[in-house]
């Protein structure tokens, strides 16, 4: 068996080649899920009734009024489902509820022959609703002790004897809020039935198989009954990983109870106001360091925001307390985690996953404790790295620790930190109203789903007489990739030029049983599966080839189309030539490719185990330049050093890498998601609606000067071709954009206290974080006895 690591002569990994659907992205032409629905002239349209209320229970619905609309054609409700009238996978999400959970839940949907006929369809039904209690914030539920799902411990040594021993403690609170996908392209389902029967599904979907599970389950069939294909997305985030299910199975219900296609597309305020988002968190945390500013303990409570069911907030839990720990080594430790349970929408998967939230906690810790302990954020950051030998809370060593410091000095070196820092300080000297800082962090990130069960794919892989490849696999494109990286494992695998091999849609038909595109790990688990099945098909055509040449089969070799053994310049066949040959000969050119990454154990009951095949190392240093007047800030320059392995496409990998980070900065410095609050009639109505409410990052919020590096010398074994995940970890990057605003505000102030920054620290955070600042005794305080320092703050908050 070849290493699933090592790389051919002349392969065509590692070259930088464009985005498969590039052209046809930038030309139009590339189809997406409501492109399709122009092939069917007599297609239904959905739109749904959403309830006014953020909590309510249905009493009474007449659906009458709508059928009484010119081109309403059904109304579909409860009674109409033959399954599970379930949108999930925990039984906690009725498709049609006879409960309002949060403002913009939608109870029934009306078909239409056009939207315009469905949206004045919906408006006519009549729902009678009796309005109940609801909870709205965090604070809310926290105090009502709502909660739901599990509540897990991630826990080692003796944290409580640590705190008490330490030679500097600090308490504290810190509250942050979620994130809204905002794909370019909404939600988006169309089904029909075809002749056999079948439920055939085109879906903007990250996880078809699971659509597909839903769907069969709503419809009480089988689940080779329903086929689902995701040609691409525009956009997926995390937030079409779980979230389509439920918009797929409504327009297959349409299209089995009518006979006729249904398309099911959502308008962007459809799409926020019933969609789940990034988890918003809560954390209390007690920290010790010693004198010499390592960490000694940490204890801590964490609570995110489920909103109103499950959905994925176990799992984004569970890798939340697995990464609070970010880069450093915390010898004693004990994270407590809970879902509160709000009325709003169900909270769900977002790049990162809950890592994220992690580890924004310790990285605001030490941005906060730094200046208490009299030491620069970088150099505190820098002394409590991993280093080799050590183990996470959770139990998995820490491989390959050493690029820490690696990656840390290479940063440095390639950013000129220690110049410009000086700079800084002479700019900062003579501007009294603008103040420049510089913010670095780093970047340890697990690669891998945490429930095991999920780190497998398949791949279908057909070589044609003509010597073309056709290759298929169980992962979904949503513009990062993916489909490029593996056309590129699939050439080099075989020995063929890029341009023999094209890439069929992702349909369940073909591969079954796949896993999501998610968790950082389609090119891992994908990209196995697609080498696997090519090394069988290549195995064989050895055998072919080495009776061609009279040599052994090991011995033949396979480079750019061309077909050879050691040793021989004389005697070459094409590929396709012997494709030809095999195919009379009566061998396979077909084959199906399987791939689980070895390694991996995780006990969820105790959190313990080792769930991850690896981590992806990386870390960013921003420069920004603040206002005094008005919080304004810019992000003058932004350098990175991320370690990808052995890149597969270095191209989509540093696009990937730019794109997570702007999001992640999005994230912690802009995207400010609102809920109605009050007691008034909107209560629990999400606010921030749209990009006019809803602020996005663009093009005034690049930096200004970019700069991203691979790191270099970064094998990885045992994972294709030695690459690494790409598509969470750059986002984390982002917190060297706080941490400089944090270090910013700083500068308007003594500079020996804890900045307490909000997140998102939009302009008027910051603003008032200058304003504390200035007068430091009217919200932060600061003491210290003969043993231990206390930081006490007020909460974060942009909830």
């Amino acid at each position: 068996m070849k290493s699933l690591a090592d790389r051919p002569v002349n392969p065509v990994v590692g070259v930088p080649v464009s985005h498969e659907s590039a052209a046809a992205h930038v030309t139009g032409t590339a189809l997406y899920t409501d492109d399709l629905v122009v092939r069917s002239s007599n297609a239904l349209h959905a739109w749904p009734v959403q309830a006014p209320h953020a909590h309510a229970r249905i009493t009474g619905m007449r659906t009458e009024p709508a059928l009484a609309v010119p081109g309403v054609v059904r109304v579909l409700t409860a009674s109409d489902v033959p399954g599970i009238n379930d949108a999930g996978i925990k039984h906690d999400e009725p498709l049609f509820p006879n409960e309002v959970m949060f403002y913009g839940h939608a109870v029934c949907w009306v078909l239409g022959e056009s939207l315009e006929a469905a949206r004045l369809g919906a408006e006519a039904v009549e729902v009678d609703y009796e309005p109940l209690p609801s909870l709205i914030t965090l604070e809310e539920a926290i105090e009502a002790e709502s909660f739901q799902g599990n509540r897990p411990t991630v826990a080692r040594g003796e944290p409580d004897k640590a705190l008490e021993n330490a030679a500097h403690r600090f308490t504290g609170e810190f509250q942050f809020s979620g994130q809204e996908h905002f794909y370019l392209e909404t939600h988006a389902s169309f089904a029909y039935i075809d002749e056999a029967g079948q439920v055939f599904v085109q879906c903007s979907t990250q996880h078809p198989s699971e659509t597909q599970e839903i769907v069969a389950h709503v419809l009480n069939l089988s689940n080779h009954d329903v086929t689902v294909q995701c040609l691409r997305m525009g956009g997926g985030f995390g937030g079409k990983e779980m979230q389509p299910h439920g918009f797929a199975a409504i327009a297959a219900l349409g299209a089995t109870l009518t006979g006729r296609p249904v398309r099911l597309r959502l308008n962007r305020t459809q799409d926020i106001t019933m969609s789940g988002k990034r988890h918003p968190f809560h954390a209390r945390w007690d920290v010790g360091f010693d004198d010499d500013g390592r960490l000694l303990a940490l204890t801590a409570t964490l609570t995110s925001d489920g909103g109103w069911s499950l959905d994925l907030s176990e799992p984004v839990l569970a890798r939340a307390l697995c990464h609070i720990d970010n880069a450093y080594f915390i010898p004693n430790i004990e994270v407590h985690g809970r879902i509160a349970k709000t009325n709003k929408t169900s909270q769900t998967a977002f790049r990162g996953f809950g890592g994220p939230q992690g580890m924004l906690i310790i990285e605001d810790l030490m941005g906060r404790c730094a200046p208490l302990l009299g030491l620069d954020p970088s150099e505190l950051r820098r002394r409590n790295f991993y280093e080799p030998g050590q183990s996470t809370p959770y139990g998995q060593p820490v491989r390959h620790a050493e690029r820490l410091q690696a990656v840390w000095q290479s940063l440095e070196d390639r950013s000129d930190i220690a110049r410009r820092r000086q700079e800084v300080a002479e700019f900062n000297a003579s501007h009294p109203n603008t103040k420049r800082a510089i913010g670095m962090t780093p970047v340890k990130f697990g690669i891998s789903f945490n429930l095991t069960a999920f780190n497998q794919a398949g791949a279908l892989v057909h070589v044609y007489k003509d010597g073309s490849v056709l290759i298929n696999h169980g992962g979904t494109e949503m513009g990062q990739g993916l489909h490029t990286k593996m056309r590129q494992v699939a050439a080099t695998a075989l020995g063929i030029p890029l341009s023999s091999v094209r890439l069929a849609p992702t349909r369940t038909d073909k591969v079954p049983n796949t896993s999501a595109t998610a968790a950082s790990s389609g090119a891992d688990l994908n990209g196995g599966a697609i080498k696997n099945a090519c090394e069988q098909i290549s195995a064989r055509l050895a055998e072919v080839a080495a009776r061609k040449l009279n040599i052994h089969p090991d011995d033949v070799r396979f480079d750019d189309g061309k077909v050879t053994g050691i040793g021989f310049h004389d005697s070459t066949l094409t590929f396709a030539e012997l494709a030809r040959d095999a195919y009379f000969q009566r061998v396979s050119l077909w084959a199906a490719g399987y791939y689980r990454t070895e390694g991996l154990h995780w006990d969820s009951s105790r959190m313990q185990g080792e769930p991850f095949k690896y981590f992806s190392y990386g870390a960013a240093v921003t420069e920004v330049e603040v206002d005094r007047f008005t919080g304004a800030y810019r992000q003058l320059r932004t350098d990175i050093v991320h370690d990808v392995g052995d890149s597969l496409s270095p191209m989509i990998d540093v696009g990937q890498i730019e794109g997570g980070f702007v999001q992640g900065a999005g994230w912690l410095t802009l995207e400010d998601l609102r809920w109605d609050a009050s007691d008034g009639a909107n209560r629990g109505r999400i606010t921030t609606q749209s990009a006019s409410t809803y602020k996005l990052p663009s093009f005034s919020e690049m930096p200004e000067e970019f700069n991203v590096h691979l790191f270099e010398r970064a094998t990885e074994s045992g994972v294709v071709y030695g690459s690494k995940a790409v598509g969470e970890p750059p986002l984390m990057l982002a917190f060297s954009v706080r941490e400089a605003l944090r270090e910013a505000v700083a500068a308007f102030g003594p500079g020996d206290i804890a900045v307490e920054l909000a997140s998102p620290a939009t302009p008027e955070a910051v603003f008032w974080a200058i304003e504390r600042v200035s007068a430091p005794s009217s919200s932060l305080s600061s003491s210290s006895s003969s043993d231990a320092g206390v930081l006490t703050s007020a909460t974060s908050s942009a909830q």
